[in-house]
């Protein structure tokens, strides 16, 4: 993946790139080794506590250049972006729209095809809304996967719901997950009909850990059938470019990469934007008031109503940088190994059972995340102990709708991200040994 070029937010008295102290210069040992001792220290929360953090899948630790992307809008010229022509309120115009830039060259995208939003769940809504209750008419079909979060499906189901009260009925399809646990993607090719508009996938697997691309299905299917990507999981974890994913709509989760909560990106291909109506009409929406009725405005603003998260946005663009600056290939590399070195450690081990996953792949592969059960012993149970013992992890049915979560999807999850080593992922098999010992 290209790396994007550093994006200038000039104006009066800019304030200084957040992280350009913190990380050092490119090359540092902070940058080249992920796990180093330097690396960690980027991350405050892990130095003043010695839990070892398992749980990046739910959310990442923040290093300090967040931190006081943060701070520095709320202790220093706060002021309202797009709203004012004075300096504080220009300069922060010019910051966003930088942030903005950004975004864009970091998932292959162009800048008007990049709308902030208050997190992945709320761009999913927003294709939900502005896309699907326009453009969708009776008998149409959206193909999606019940087994993915919670979050990729029910706003299908509120879509269908919505359209029904009007009296437009629409299919939701569901498609099966493989062993693996990657999407059937001879399932949904069969499940493809002339009333298909929209195909909705996570890139990557929240429970699972597996990749999904749909590339075997390019030049199978009508180009028209809008392609929508769940990307909360690969976003900031390891390369992803939109464009090569051939993606009408793909969501980010500013805080699984490094960003502060309550902040996400959605992506809107271009071509999909005559498509798309006001979702959110208000402030800063572009939308304006006529006799013949409200008229939308333009791209991206016209799903951005409303006063934006500004920290949270600035915040993600301090997260971009400390991502380029790592560079999101050592990241994946890392995040490789050390779930190789997870699988070795737990295979070792009596009764673990393995979820669909990495643990079942041909080869070797891995994107942080593993789920697994011990028999005679709950999820719950196992996460409470290992948490006295100092591993924090996520246990349960990892917000998968409860009526399309098998029973013993409620599992224990780990997910790791640069900043784990590898001294404790050995640690961590050593606790669950004690504990599958124990109860087997």
């Amino acid at each position: 993946m290209r790396s994007a070029a550093p994006v200038s937010a000039s104006g009066s008295s800019p304030a200084p790139e957040p992280g350009s102290a913190t990380l050092g210069e490119p090359g540092s040992a902070a940058l080249r080794e992920p796990g180093s001792a330097a690396l960690r220290a980027m991350f405050p929360a892990l130095s003043e506590t010695g839990a070892v953090y398992l749980d990046s899948a739910s959310t990442t630790q923040k290093p300090l250049a967040v931190i006081e992307a943060v701070h520095r809008y709320h202790s220093a010229r706060t002021a309202n972006s797009g709203r004012g022509t004075y300096p504080w309120a220009s300069g922060l115009t010019r910051e966003i729209d930088a942030v903005r830039a950004r975004t864009a060259a970091f998932i292959g995208a162009e800048p008007d095809e990049v709308c902030f939003t208050g997190g992945a769940t709320a761009g999913l809504n927003a294709v939900a809304l502005s896309w699907g209750l326009t453009n969708l008419r009776e008998g149409d079909e959206i193909l999606f996967s019940p087994r993915d979060h919670a979050s990729n499906v029910y706003p299908w189901h509120h879509l269908a719901r919505t359209l029904a009260s009007f009296g437009r009925t629409i299919r939701l399809v569901p498609y099966r997950l493989n062993g693996l646990g990657e999407a059937d993607i001879d399932d949904i090719a069969d499940k493809i009909g002339p009333r298909t508009r929209l195909i909705t996938v996570a890139h990557l697997h929240h429970v699972f850990g597996a990749l999904n691309t749909l590339e075997e299905l390019r030049g199978r299917i009508d180009p028209d059938i809008a392609l929508c990507f769940d990307c909360s999981q690969s976003g900031g974890h390891l390369p992803v470019r939109v464009d090569e994913l051939d993606a009408d709509f793909a969501v980010f989760s500013a805080h699984k990469m490094f960003g502060s909560p309550g902040t996400g990106v959605l992506y809107c291909r271009r071509r999909r934007h005559p498509e798309l109506t006001p979702f959110l009409p208000g402030g800063n929406s572009g939308v304006t008031l006529r006799e013949s009725g409200l008229h939308a405005g333009e791209m991206p603003h016209l799903l951005e109503g409303g006063t934006h998260n500004l920290p949270g946005i600035l915040a993600l663009g301090a997260a971009l940088r400390t991502l380029e600056q790592i560079g999101l290939d050592a990241v994946h590399a890392h995040n490789r190994a050390l779930t190789q070195r997870l699988l070795a450690g737990l295979r070792g081990v009596r009764g673990v059972e393995f979820l669909p996953g990495p643990a079942h792949a041909p080869c070797e592969t891995g994107y942080g995340i593993v789920s697994f059960t011990v028999p005679g012993i709950s999820s719950t149970d196992v996460g409470f102990v290992l948490s006295e013992l100092g591993f924090l992890v996520r246990t349960g049915a990892h917000c998968v709708p409860a009526e399309d979560a098998p029973a013993d999807e409620n599992s224990v999850r780990v997910s790791t991200h640069v900043y784990t080593t590898f001294d404790e992922i050995d640690r961590f098999t050593e606790c669950v040994t004690t504990i599958a010992e124990e109860v087997t």
